[in-house]
């Protein structure tokens, strides 16, 4: 069942949106629009050999709708598989006398089996590319009178821009069972002309849900041959406590290579200080001793850190903030600060998400005595491409701001000229693909709803005169599909489908109720625009008032109401 899961995508909003009640409704509910729509569609109402024909196909869908909501089991493998959970023989998926609750626990244990096969068969491939330019030439170049002695032919040559050092690393992990997994890495540096490179085997088991241990064989021309063994162990939980509950983690290393052991072990303990604040302290012993102390508060739309450490070689204190954007590109913009025997150093900088997998970030970097750098980062997958520039070792006004200004015009002209255009070609495509594999479906769906249509006429004639006797509400006009508003997507075509009349026969007692769900599975209804964005606009009157309204795919809709009353005077 598992399998056959994997290769459909499941649909558990069709059988509600026919009858038109909520996931939630109860068997009252259910029963009165079940009732409520056999009266529409019986078979037996119709004298026309066509129309009694499409009646009853109807009505035997909306049969089947009501019979699987109806029973308590069989909803419930509805609401977790789906169609193709009831289409199983012999109810293969789960024995007829388990709960609800009993059924999804037992989708559940699927799910994890199909991620554990998922995991087996994954290799989880991470790399690493990083390019360091030397642009110092820019504004650190050499007065014109040191040039002509050394024969460098005047300044008005071009400025000499260099690559001066260059890493590359690979990973992939191979599980080998569900606790067992082997990692092969390898890297290779190179700066100022030297360089080399190593490869590693590591055999990693987990043990426990709080440890695992490490063994790791390695080669290169860096450190020579080298075997590693690391042990980490949770020895406390965290718990949601603020005063009295600490996480305690241990690591140990010890690494055997031509240049010696070199043991180390890593001890930190975290504390909640509130809801989205975390305190940490470290201690490291071994070739780097230090002792960190950090706050890390995270919220929703923000990150702040603060940390201290004291160490060989290193001895800083750090203060960092990122705001986070509520966007869909969910843009970030961040600032820190560093200060230590190696100097001090701020920086500030932005990140974005480019397209579905890929994140582009810069950050600018200055500081004393390092200079001015300009970094710039791609995230795409599990590849990182990282791009720092050296631009000038003195603190320059010119080369801050030009690092400031130029990569944000750049990005808002790739934005404009290239990112934006192929994200949209991209989505173009995808929605292509989705409407010709549904294509037949569609046109399945298309004809069930005209003739659903045809069968409403005669009950919509009465609904119609029942509201107009009784100054009601009146369905004028009602369009569902994908609407063109903006003016800088006309070229694109609107698909919009008239539903004007099954809208009018959902109409019961002067109130139209529609739920929180697709509308395209609707009596009457179909999906126009597959894989695109649609809304129902619709134009109604209410005791001789025009009123209008537009609402998205799936929002829950109620007419009347006064908010959608047309003014008279606009």
């Amino acid at each position: 069942m598992a399998a056959a899961l994997e290769e459909d995508e499941i649909d558990n909003d069709d059988y509600y949106s026919l009858l038109n009640v909520r996931r939630e409704a109860t068997q009252d509910e259910l029963k009165a629009s079940y009732r409520r729509l056999c009266m529409l569609y019986h078979p037996d109402k119709h004298r026309d050999p066509e129309l009694k024909r499409q009646a009853e196909q109807l009505f035997n869908l909306v049969h089947q709708a009501y019979e699987v909501l109806r029973d308590p089991q069989s909803r419930a493998i509805y609401d977790v598989y789906g169609k193709r959970g009831l289409e199983v023989e012999g109810w293969e998926v789960v024995e007829r006398k388990r709960t609800p609750a009993e059924i999804r626990e037992e989708y559940e244990r699927l799910q994890r089996e199909r991620e554990e096969r998922r995991l087996q068969q994954r290799t989880n491939p991470k790399g690493t590319i990083s390019v360091g330019i030397d642009a110092t030439d820019l504004f650190d170049a050499y007065e014109e009178d040191y040039e002509e002695i050394s024969g460098g032919g005047g300044g008005g040559g071009l400025p000499h821009i260099e690559i001066n050092r260059m890493h590359i690393s690979q990973s992939i992990e191979a599980p080998l069972t569900t606790s067992d997994t082997a990692i092969l890495s390898g890297s290779l540096s190179t700066h100022n002309g030297n360089g080399g490179g190593n490869i590693n085997l590591a055999l990693r088991r987990v043990t426990s849900a709080k440890g695992w241990g490490e063994v790791e064989f390695g080669a290169g021309d860096t450190h020579g041959p080298l075997f590693g063994l690391k042990i980490f162990r949770n020895l406390t939980s965290l718990k949601n406590c603020f005063d009295c509950f600490y996480c305690k983690l241990h690591a140990i290393q010890c690494i055997f290579s031509s240049r010696g052991i070199r043991p180390g072990l890593t001890t930190m303990l975290a504390r909640h200080l509130d809801k989205n604040t975390m305190g940490y302290l470290q201690w490291r012993w071994g070739t780097q001793s230090s002792m960190n102390t950090s706050i890390v508060r995270d919220t929703k739309s923000s990150h702040f850190t603060f940390a201290v450490q004291l160490g060989i070689p290193h001895t800083f204190i750090m203060m960092s903030y990122q705001y986070k954007f509520q966007d869909d590109d969910q843009t970030k913009i961040k600032g820190s600060v560093k200060s230590g025997f190696f100097g001090t150093v701020v920086e500030y900088g932005a990140e974005t998400k480019i397209s579905r997998h890929s994140v582009l970030g810069a950050t600018v970097s200055v500081g004393v005595p390092q200079g001015v750098s300009l970094k710039i980062k791609l995230n795409r997958a599990s590849q990182t491409y990282f791009f720092p520039i050296h631009l000038t070792d003195q603190l320059l006004p010119s080369a801050v701001f030009y690092a400031t200004v130029g990569p944000l015009v750049f990005y808002l002209a790739i934005q404009r000229l290239v990112i934006r255009p192929y994200v949209r070609a991209q989505q173009e495509q995808e929605i292509e693909k989705q409407r010709e594999s549904s294509a037949s479906d569609i046109a399945k769906k298309k004809q069930e709803a005209e003739a659903a249509v045809l069968l409403m006429q005669e009950s919509v004639r009465r609904i119609i005169e029942a509201e107009e006797s009784r100054m009601g509400l009146i369905i004028l006009n009602a369009w569902y599909g994908k609407f063109v508003t903006d003016n800088s997507r006309k070229h694109e075509r609107a698909r919009v489908i008239d539903v004007t009349v099954p809208l009018q026969c959902l109409v019961k007692d002067s109130k139209l109720i529609l739920t929180e769900a697709s509308k395209a599975g609707l009596p009457g209804f179909y999906d126009p625009g597959v894989g695109e964005e649609k809304s129902l606009k619709m134009l109604y009157q209410f005791r001789g008032v025009m009123h209008q309204v537009l609402c998205g795919d799936t929002e829950a809709l109620r007419i009347p109401k006064q908010s959608h009353r047309i003014d008279n005077d606009s």
